[in-house]
């Protein structure tokens, strides 16, 4: 499997586990009473929340996606038989573009906690590559960093808000991490691999999204408001738009990015 199908699936995958997440801790009873339901019910009414969704468009050039020399890497290359490119600008085939971060910027009301989930979003680092290449996180949450190639990797997040981390890791394990204060972007860095990146979007709050192979992207689950909606992008930056959406509503919003 490509990289690409790969990062894609982890993506899926990561958005699932917030979604996951989300629904346990909207549960209540069980053994520990009403005060651990109250503590962990998630703060909006399911019978008139709304959805944004969308897609991210690409115009212009299409950049040529750069191949990644691991000739010096065996175990990494023979996981790329048709060759590992970086994703930095990845244009998919119907002319989305792939690997954009979209979130709630801001709009939500002040008084509402959000549960911190208690499933772990992972991040793999598999045929010398970090899968997936961008993500999202809430404050708090488990970040779990798996080795999955058996060899040495020194993963490295360089925050400006967050307490910097540098964990070496030379055979095949797992590594948890947390972030205390929202920020985005968190870039992940290899000391060890020059070519591997990875960005993480670390929020208070469920409401964020990755486009991937098709550039759609879903935000549910919201109290109906007005909301400022950003799309970031590595190369190309961030756009924002304003969206209201009413009780048990669906919005599309559409972000269009240009190549130079």
């Amino acid at each position: 499997m490509s990289g690409w199908r790969r990062a894609s699936a982890k993506i899926a995958f990561g958005a699932w586990v917030v979604a996951a997440g989300c629904g346990k801790g909207g549960e209540s009873g069980g053994a520990e009473g009403g005060a651990a339901a109250a503590a962990t019910a998630f703060p909006v009414d399911t019978t008139t929340a709304a959805t944004i969704t969308g897609r991210i468009a690409f115009t212009g050039t299409k950049p040529a996606m750069q191949r990644i020399d691991m000739s010096e890497e065996a175990t990494c290359a023979q996981k790329h038989p048709d060759g590992a490119f970086t994703e930095s600008v990845v244009v998919n085939d119907d002319g989305t573009l792939r690997n954009v971060f979209i979130y709630v910027k801001s709009g939500l009301p002040a008084n509402l906690t959000f549960p911190v989930p208690s499933a772990p979003v992972e991040i793999d680092q598999d045929g010398c590559v970090y899968l997936p290449h961008v993500f999202g996180i809430q404050v708090g949450q488990t970040l779990s960093i798996r080795n999955s190639d058996g060899l040495l990797h020194n993963i490295k997040a360089v925050p400006t808000t967050n307490r910097p981390f540098n964990i070496s890791q030379p055979m095949n394990m797992t590594t948890a991490r947390t972030f205390a204060s929202s920020e985005i972007m968190v870039p992940l860095q290899c000391n060890v691999h020059s070519w591997m990146s990875a960005f993480v979007g670390v929020l208070p709050h469920p409401y964020f999204s990755v486009s991937g192979a098709d550039g759609a992207f879903r935000i549910g689950r919201l109290p109906p408001g007005t909301y400022e909606i950003e799309a970031w992008h590595e190369r190309l930056g961030p756009q924002t738009q304003t969206v209201t959406v009413g009780a048990s509503e669906t919005k599309d919003v559409a972000f269009t990015f240009r190549g130079s």
